[in-house]
């Protein structure tokens, strides 16, 4: 008796878990990919789904916006080397989750995602110098951008956004774009000071030029100068030139 309430026990286990089995919960922003014996069978959105137990398993694929970063690096065309942290926004067509499933797998990221920004990273920084990097960082931005939605259109993999998070070179570089800066600004301040002295000068010349011709520069007057600047001690020679005029009784 007690065998048979052991086996009977065990087969209402046994169909209980198979009932259980049965069902899957796909989430919200993905789909279900359902195999039968290892074939793709079919596709099933969200919520509560059937299956075969034992036959047929599901695999979930994510189709909503994801984030993927990967620290690219690459040269430039003057063969400077280019470091970047990359982040990329994509996300899979539901309706294609099969083709995905089929031809690459849920390993998706790692065989297509990861590589195809090294690929387009190097393949857009070889058009520019490492200074027009700098420079030019939003256009290098939108050919990486085109270049990787080219890319990954055929994996039906599409590119929401795309953003370098910052452009990294080699110490030497760095260094001699430092020294470069210094330079440029110590050119400006001399030029800038050389405007200046080169102004006043003229202000000068002008200003005396306008005194000549209105009669103000007068012999009178550039003794009343001299007085104001005079210290009260004669110069010991003068070269028989007189130093101020004083008049005599």
């Amino acid at each position: 008796m007690e065998k048979k309430v052991a086996i009977t026990m065990s087969v209402v286990i046994f169909l209980l878990v198979l009932f259980f089995s049965s069902f899957r919960t796909i989430g919200a922003g993905h789909v279900g990919v359902v195999t039968r014996f290892g074939a793709v069978n079919r596709v099933v959105k969200p919520g509560l789904t059937m299956k075969i137990p034992l036959f047929e398993s599901v695999e979930v694929m994510e189709t909503r916006t994801q984030l993927e970063q990967v620290d690219a690096t690459s040269a430039s065309s003057d063969l400077q080397e280019v470091k970047a942290k990359i982040a990329l926004n994509f996300h899979l067509r539901g309706e294609k989750a099969v083709d995905v499933f089929q031809n690459t797998g849920t390993e998706y990221k790692e065989r297509i995602i990861a590589p195809g920004i090294q690929e387009a990273f190097k393949a857009t920084t070889a058009k520019f110098t490492a200074s027009d990097l700098i420079g030019k960082r939003e256009a290098t931005k939108v050919l990486v951008f085109e270049e990787l939605k080219s890319r990954f259109d055929k994996y039906n993999i599409i590119v929401d956004d795309f953003n370098i998070v910052n452009f990294d070179f080699s110490e030497d570089f760095n260094t001699a774009i430092e020294q470069k800066q210094v330079a440029d600004q110590n050119k400006e301040k001399a030029t800038i000071e050389a405007e200046t002295l080169n102004i006043q000068a003229q202000g000068q010349t002008d200003a005396q030029k306008k005194l000549k011709e209105g009669g103000a520069l007068s012999t009178e007057y550039l003794q009343f100068l001299a007085v104001q600047k005079w210290n009260g001690i004669l110069p010991a020679a003068t070269n028989g030139v007189p130093f101020i005029s004083i008049p005599t009784r």
